[in-house]
């Protein structure tokens, strides 16, 4: 029998087949950001807006129901959730509404915290009751540290008072692609004194 003349280029080698997966990788993210004729910056941007909209959403409930919320933002993985005040005065998340539960945002994003250096800040903010130290955490004056058990979880590093009012902060969310003709897009969500938050954007940099 003769041989086929393609014979001895019917196999694949480990490079080519990890090739086409790359190729293959690259175009599924390319059809995600495409769906429904969305792209990265319209993503991003509506991230931003979930933000500003649950936070003062949050605010209200706070007034409403005469309680001590927070927000937890979380650099590391791209998530933030909010917290309440229990009866022992001790933080916890606030699950009792999937609104307010933990997000995480897309692969694609990313979100930076700011507690200083915000252009706003003045003398006669809430630093000045000595409640709050400079990176708006609780004082651990008095705390007992136990084992890991009994380990509670960090406070929020923004508080929501029953008031209505809000300890400063800002934060940015970033879309910046790697493999994509798109350039990168930044939105910035700033808290000042009270809800509703404001938002800039798109901004060419953070």
């Amino acid at each position: 029998m003769r041989r086929s003349p393609f014979a001895k280029y019917a196999g694949f080698t480990l490079l080519e087949v990890m090739l086409v997966l790359l190729i293959m990788g690259l175009a599924t993210g390319a059809v995600v950001l495409s769906y429904s004729g969305e792209n990265g910056p319209d993503l991003l941007k509506k991230q931003t807006q979930r933000l500003q909209v649950v936070f003062n959403m949050a605010s209200d409930f706070a007034v409403l129901n005469q309680r001590q919320l927070g927000l937890r933002v979380e650099n590391a993985n791209n998530s933030y959730y909010f917290m309440y005040q229990d009866e022992e005065q001790e933080w916890q998340k606030l699950e009792l509404d999937s609104t307010f539960a933990e997000h995480q945002l897309p692969d694609l994003f990313s979100l930076e915290l700011f507690l200083t250096g915000l252009p706003w800040e003045t003398e006669n903010s809430l630093f000045s009751s000595g409640i709050f130290d400079e990176e708006l955490s609780v004082s651990n004056d008095g705390v007992e540290i136990g084992n890991e058990e009994e380990k509670k979880l960090d406070p929020p590093q923004i508080f929501i008072f029953s008031s209505g009012e809000i300890t400063p902060f800002s934060i940015t969310l970033a879309y910046e692609p790697e493999f994509s003709n798109e350039l990168p897009t930044y939105y910035r969500v700033n808290g000042q004194d009270s809800t509703p938050l404001t938002t800039e954007g798109p901004l060419d940099a953070p």
